[in-house]
């Protein structure tokens, strides 16, 4: 998984981290939002990096944990979802708004390897001082560069350049007025 070869996801080893994010999560995304301080301490724990400011709304869900990233002051809003079957890296001063996806597995073509729980994961990196509009997908592999912005429900696929505004499904720079 870590090499972004095809893996079994179900493999128990996996199973394990899963469970243990889980409970990161229930305690993060139940607490009371005085107690969260913006991130619960066992979620913050669970992450690769975390920046100081940072602020996650509950509720929040991620895979394993441990291949998120965060710079400082990185605010996401509520209902994010992150499956980190790879790296993601998000850059400071970087806002997700609420419902964002970020999508790092892809699942195998061949039905029958799909069947048997084979995936990959390819990394997703933003950049500093993004923002993502509510409800937008980031699609696995992709890079958006510092200043972008995403509007609201776009699905990104491929990589975004630094300052660029992309919209929509697929998304696309979008035209001067």
């Amino acid at each position: 998984m870590q090499a972004g070869e095809w893996y079994r996801c179900q493999a128990p080893e996996l199973l394990a981290m899963q469970a243990a994010a889980r409970e990161a999560l229930h305690r993060h995304n139940t607490a009371a939002p005085a107690a969260r301080h913006g991130i619960a301490p066992e979620l913050s724990a669970l992450f690769g990096d975390v920046g100081v400011n940072v602020t996650i709304e509950a509720p929040f869900h991620c895979a394993y944990g441990m291949n998120i990233h965060l710079g400082a002051n990185v605010y996401m809003n509520a209902g994010c979802t992150v499956l980190d079957t790879a790296p993601v890296h998000i850059g400071a001063d970087t806002m997700l708004g609420p419902q964002v996806q970020i999508y790092c597995p892809e699942h195998h073509k061949d039905p029958d390897l799909r069947l048997a729980g084979l995936e990959r994961g390819r990394p997703v990196t933003l950049g500093r001082n993004v923002w993502i509009g509510g409800g937008a997908i980031l699609l696995s592999g992709v890079e958006i560069g510092d200043g972008a912005i995403v509007g609201a429900g776009s699905v990104v696929t491929r990589d975004v350049a630094a300052g660029v505004a992309v919209v929509g499904n697929p998304a696309r720079p979008m035209e001067a007025p």
